[in-house]
Parts: C-alpha cells; structure tokens; sequence
C-alpha cells in the first residue's frame, strides 16, 4: 500500500524568527537554510517569518545565495523555481560581531518588520563563542522572554568544560529556552523507535532482559577527517560520535516508557538510563572497548590515505571506536549493548539491532536452510542511508518438503511505502524549536551524565595506542573478538539504494 502524506494541521508552525548566527558558514549552507528551504516549500514558513543570516563578515548577497543554491538544487524543479525565488527574497544578510554587539540593532529591525513573536537564534558558530555571544544577546536586547537558542556540538570536551559551557549559557537563558541539537534524533526511524515501542505492545512486552539477549548500535561512515583534522585530531571518535550520537540512541532503546509524551517526562527518562549505566574504568576497559586508526586502503573502489597522511603526522587519536556496555537496572541486566562507529568503513550505515533470545527448546531436527542453527529473532532498524525496519525471523519453506525452515523478513522502507521525501532530520528539529517542542533535544543533565560517563573511558583510551585497520574494512580485529568473547558477532548494515 502506498500513503500519501500530507502536512497535518498541527504540523504548521507559528510565526518565527530565524537568526542564524554564523549564517554565511559551512553548516548554514549546507543544513540550516536547506532545511528552512524544504519546509518553507511544503507551507511550513509563514511568509511573517524573517530569515536572517548574520555573519562576522557578511559577504553580498548574491554571493551567498550562489553559495547556497547547489544545496538545495535536489528539489527545485521547473514548477517550484518561483518559490526558490521568492525564498531567497527573504534572506537577509547582516553583519554582526557576537562578541561587540555591533549590527545588533539592524536584527532587531528586521525582526521589528515582521509579526512573528518568537526568535530562534541558531548558534552555527564555535562554543567558544558561546559565551560572549549570550551576553552579548542579553545586552543589546536582542534576547527576550520569547528567545529560543539552538546550540550544535560539541557541547564541551570533557565533563568540566560542559559544565563551564552550561554555565555560561544559563547566566542569559532559563533551560526552557535553551534547544541543544543533535541531528540523530531528528531522523525518521529514531522518532519511530519510540512509536515502535509505545504503541505496540507486540513488542514493549518483550522488551526487557526477559527476551532480548543483545542489542547492537552501528553509525558507519566512508569519509575521513575531511577539513575537519585539527577538530577530529582533538576529540576522536569517542568524544566526536559515542559522547552524544551513540549514547541518545542507547537511551531512545533502553528508557522506561515515560507516563506522557512530552519533554521532561521523555528527558528524564533517558537520564536514568545514563546514570544506570556501569563505569568502564582501568580495571574492566580492555575487556569492554576497542580502538582502532584507518590505515590506507580503498572505500568503494576508491583508494584513500591513512589517517596519518590526512593529518600530517603520526597522532594515537582513535577513528572508530567499539564499546560492551551494561545497564545497572531491572529491566536490561544481564544484557549488552555494543556501540561501534568509525571512520572509512566499508559503507556509510547506521543501524539499531535488536537480537531476541532463541527458544528455550528447539522442536525442529532439520535445521534452517543453510545452517545448521536457528538464528535468533532480530529487529533491525535502519537509520541511513534508507530509513526503515525489518524483522528477521523463522518460517516454514513453502512446498510439499515437509517442515523446513528458512530465515524470512519483515520489511519497512519508508521510502517505498510513503514514496515521498522524507525530511532531513534538521528541517524536523528546527520546526520543533519553533513550536517549543524540547523532547529531542538534550538537557542539561543529559549532557554532563553522558560526559560523565565518557570521561573514565577518554583517560584510558590516551594510555593506548588504537589499532590499525584498513580503510574500507569493518574495524580492527579486536572489535569482532570483543563480540566473539561473549558469544556474539556483529551484524553488519544492509545498504538499501
């Protein structure tokens, strides 16, 4: 069956403003205004809202809008070149200093021009500016009781400097007003999960250690450092992707379902779920995290260079990481979640795997087709490149053969069922910063509970000197040993066109 979506009447948002600070940036060009873009095309921008790209140095704006233009190529068409026209129209540029104020006055002009109450201030700047441009908001009165301020990672490197960064942010702004982004939590299926689990009770009564025996979470990437080695050289892949990406998936899986549907209940419940989770220190590291650094090789047919070579010199900073961890709790002790992400693996996929546990007694002497063991059940949840959900189970071989057994799936592609475009995961979460939706964004104590957590494992990980792998592989040996140690293997992600 094919569905058609369409925009319901909840989904329009109020009036608002949007200031990007740091407009003219790579992460405006390339996220921020494409997604207002998508959104304004689907009816979702009212025409009072301004969209202000402010900027240190602001450049012309047909310069801008050249830069811009390729971005949102994918989805303008001869039919909708006129909306194009009229989007870019409404841009403005303005030059202004986070940390003078000077320009403060031309935004408030333009915000003054429309009828739009709220301002979103998007932070598309570095955290080291966080601070100064607060205070420099609360000064110049650009900074009201209707402000809502989108911050981007890295929200500090290490649980003290999150904490100083929090610090500074709350002195201007109360935490309600405050929409710490991570993009994860904006995809399609990482939304669905929680509908998967809360209004099924197909599965939430199976969702415990009673019946699930492991679960896997998978963010692979092919690129490399990119034009990002001195940021990457600093952090590695434990701070840049495990600290919030990895972490917020673990906790959408393994929270308790909370008793409404609504920010605080749903970010309280991830709380716990992170403080439940049992330290890796130096006695127990080796045995629950692997580490490991691309070496030259090729990534779909393509050779690439070693991380050594992208930076310039030999560095221990680890590009993919593979941690065991436990929940100390009712519901998931005695099960583990395994987190793996690197750099220049064999494909760029993300994946949630849920393996049940097999039946007790196994009442069918021959096997499955192909093995000589039953596979477990498996719910897999794919969050790139195809968003979706298949079931991996066990049926009977149809024909006259008697009973054999073949593994069978259950697939979900929402491309194929909905055949629309999905929205990125931006445009979802900048639409819910405009209608005051906080429940897929961090709180304050989210992010230092996860640092804290990091943090032991950070320490250890700089006493070792991770493994080398071949670009274009899965990862280092010693991630799949981990897995084997305990009876486990890792499912590697389908990749769906």
């Amino acid at each position: 069956m094919v569905i058609e979506p369409k925009i319901p009447k909840e989904a329009e948002i109020p009036p608002t403003d949007f200031v990007i600070v740091g407009g003219t940036g790579d992460l405006a060009l390339r996220k921020i205004f494409p997604a207002l873009f998508h959104r304004f095309l689907d009816g979702q921008i009212p025409e009072s809202c301004a969209l202000i790209a402010a900027a240190r140095n602001a450049i012309p704006k047909t310069e801008f809008l050249a830069q811009l233009r390729p971005f949102c190529d994918e989805v303008i068409t001869q039919d909708n070149e006129a909306d194009w026209d009229v989007f870019a129209d409404r841009i403005q540029i303005i030059a202004f200093n986070v940390r003078t104020g000077e320009g403060a006055s031309d935004i408030e002009e333009a915000c003054m021009a429309t009828t739009a109450i709220p301002r979103v201030f998007y932070f598309a700047v570095s955290p080291a500016l966080f601070a100064d441009a607060c205070q420099t908001l609360e000064r110049t009165g650009l900074k009201t009781d209707q402000t809502r301020l989108v911050v981007e990672k890295p929200m500090g490197h290490d649980l003290k400097s999150a904490e100083a960064l929090d610090d500074s942010i709350l002195e201007v702004f109360e935490e309600r007003q405050i929409y710490r982004i991570d993009h994860y939590l904006g995809k399609e299926t990482v939304q669905n999960l929680m509908a998967l689990r809360f209004a099924n009770s197909i599965f939430e009564s199976l969702w415990s250690n009673a019946h699930i025996d492991h679960v896997q979470i998978s963010v692979a990437e092919e690129v490399g450092v990119e034009s990002r080695e001195s940021y990457y050289d600093e952090f590695g892949a434990l701070r840049d992707m495990v600290q919030n990406h990895l972490l917020q998936l673990l906790c959408l899986v393994a929270m308790e379902p909370p008793s409404k549907f609504v920010a605080d209940q749903v970010r309280d419940e991830k709380l716990r779920v992170l403080r439940a989770l049992s330290p890796i220190t130096h006695d127990n590291f080796d045995s629950n995290v692997k580490l490991g650094q691309y070496e030259k090789g090729s990534v779909q047919a393509t050779p690439v260079p070693s991380y050594a070579d992208e930076v310039g010199r030999a560095t221990g900073t680890e590009t993919f990481a593979a941690l065991r961890c436990e929940i100390s709790n009712w519901r998931w002790s005695g099960v583990p979640f395994y987190l793996r992400t690197g750099k220049r693996l064999a494909s760029r996929a993300s994946e949630i795997v849920v393996t049940f546990k097999r039946p007790p007694h196994n009442i069918f002497e021959n096997g499955v087709r192909g093995s000589e063991v039953m596979e477990p059940n498996r719910l897999v949840i794919r969050l790139q490149p195809n968003e979706g959900l298949k079931l991996c189970m066990t049926s009977k071989e149809p024909g006259p053969g008697g009973m054999r057994l073949f593994p069978a799936s259950l697939n979900l592609s929402f491309n194929e069922t909905f055949k629309t475009r999905l929205p990125e995961a931006y445009e979802r979460l900048l639409m819910d910063v405009a209608r005051g939706n906080q429940t897929l964004f961090m709180r304050s104590d989210e992010v230092e509970a996860a640092w804290a957590f990091i943090d032991p494992i950070v320490n250890e990980a700089r006493k070792r000197k991770p493994e080398k792998y071949t670009a274009g592989s899965w990862g280092p040996v010693s991630s799949f040993e981990l897995m084997a140690a305990h009876g486990h293997r890792w499912i590697e992600p389908e990749v769906h066109g």
